[in-house]
């Protein structure tokens, strides 16, 4: 795309990121992934997003409304998102690709981040490190890292995740929120993960497209993969064959999903044609009921 059509993609997600950031998902992120400090400060009202674990229940009984502590230096923190650029992403059979996805969900994340007053860091990765952006605050800062995003043009078409998380263990030494984007076909990197969420609040992050898990009857297709060049053909009229891509689709969400529980990982299935903010703002919010249920 040129810069004009790139521009007005930028401005489109940011325009349509706004809203829902401002009034819904900065106060989710807020409510889950906000630290404290140590040294008390003192207490006020309570509002939505604070973590009840915060609530001074003696200032709440004296004065009839709920109060929480509130705390010196309270803790700043890093998300960095992990996004694959690799050539798989340019698949799109609704109106967006993959990576215009990606673009969107990175904006809708990295806003609430930094209405927060938090970092945002960025790797983009195929089989390699392709890009790496420290952590910055800032409009200016991600408004850079979605040009980027939607503009980058990897060096490589394949897809490695052990790079990319080993990457990110090497240049993240603090524990931080990692949002890990992929369609994660690629081979076993169940270690790499395990350690990556021994240290960090990792989440990954399944995004398919409508396609790559069903398809119609529509005779015989040529299927040629984006990362390797194989070509492949599909007698769609089987419904046999049909089976066995849906199948397909199933086991690897089922196995990534199981994955991710035996590494400590949260895990989320997005799919581009369907309403993925929704999905993230529940995802939030199941995270925050496990948290509640586990005091």
């Amino acid at each position: 795309m040129n810069q004009e059509e790139l521009e007005k993609k930028v401005r489109h997600i940011q325009l349509h990121s706004r809203k829902p950031v401002v009034e819904v998902l900065a106060g989710e992120y807020r409510s889950k992934f906000k630290g404290m400090g140590i040294e008390f400060e003192d207490v006020r009202e309570y509002q939505f997003g604070d973590d009840i674990r915060t609530i001074d229940w003696k200032v709440t009984a004296k004065t009839g409304k709920p109060h929480v502590k509130l705390f010196m230096e309270e803790r700043e923190l890093s998300m960095f998102f992990l996004l694959d650029v690799s050539a798989s992403g340019l698949f799109g059979s609704s109106e967006k690709s993959k990576v215009e996805v990606i673009a969107h969900i990175f904006a809708l994340l990295a806003f609430s981040a930094i209405a927060n007053n938090d970092k945002v860091g960025l790797i983009l990765f195929s089989d390699k490190v392709e890009l790496f952006i420290r952590p910055g605050k800032g409009k200016k800062h991600i408004m850079n890292m979605i040009h980027q995003v939607l503009d980058f043009k990897p060096e490589s078409t394949g897809t490695d995740l052990n790079v990319a998380l080993d990457f990110f263990q090497k240049v993240q030494k603090n524990s931080s929120v990692a949002f890990l984007v992929s369609d994660f076909i690629a081979d076993d990197f169940s270690t790499n993960l395990k350690f990556t969420a021994y240290k960090h609040d990792l989440v990954c992050m399944l995004l398919s497209d409508a396609r790559e898990t069903s398809i119609p009857k529509s005779g015989i297709l040529k299927l040629i993969d984006a990362e390797n060049n194989k070509t492949r053909f599909l007698d769609t009229n089987e419904k046999s064959v049909r089976k066995e891509l849906e199948r397909f689709a199933t086991d690897r969400e089922k196995l990534l999903k199981k994955l991710c529980r035996e590494a400590g990982s949260d895990f989320l299935s997005l799919c581009c044609s369907e309403d993925y903010l929704h999905a993230i703002i529940a995802f939030f919010r199941q995270r925050k009921e496990r948290s509640l249920d586990a005091l």
